[in-house]
């Protein structure tokens, strides 16, 4: 996407139907805090209603929270999703309860950061300021 004008805007997604949204809010917070722009979508929502929402949003990036289990499925989803809609240029990261060895897989397929249980609010805030308006490849 390159350097645009204005705060960072990132789309807060709880895909599925897990029904705990805790952590999604404490990083949506953090983010607002932090200066960004923040579009929290709640609860349950379907690969297509967040890939929507960011291009609608005209999002930098898309966080996903997902404590599931879902998270190879839902992840690859939006991905796939962004990339039939020539969106790439959403960074797309996440966090929630995943298992170490699923994590390069995912980053395999596009997902650039996944955050797990113990990642402070600091770092994920770091992380996003430094990777959101990245061009592609850099």
């Amino acid at each position: 996407m390159g350097v645009a004008a204005g705060p960072i805007r990132v789309v807060v997604a709880k895909p599925g139907l897990d029904g705990h949204d805790r952590g999604a809010k404490v990083i949506a917070r953090a983010l607002r805090d932090a200066g960004m722009e923040v579009i929290y979508t709640g609860l349950h929502q379907t690969p297509e209603q967040i890939v929507d929402t960011a291009i609608q949003e005209d999002a930098d990036a898309i966080g996903l929270s997902i404590l599931s289990g879902a998270h190879n499925t839902l992840f690859a989803a939006v991905i796939e999703l962004l990339r039939e809609r020539d969106a790439e240029d959403i960074l797309v990261f996440g966090g929630g309860i995943i298992p170490e060895a699923d994590i390069p897989p995912l980053k395999e397929k596009g997902v650039a950061e996944i955050f797990t249980p113990g990642a402070t609010t600091a770092s994920i805030v770091d992380w996003v300021r430094a990777n959101a308006r990245q061009p592609a490849g850099a």
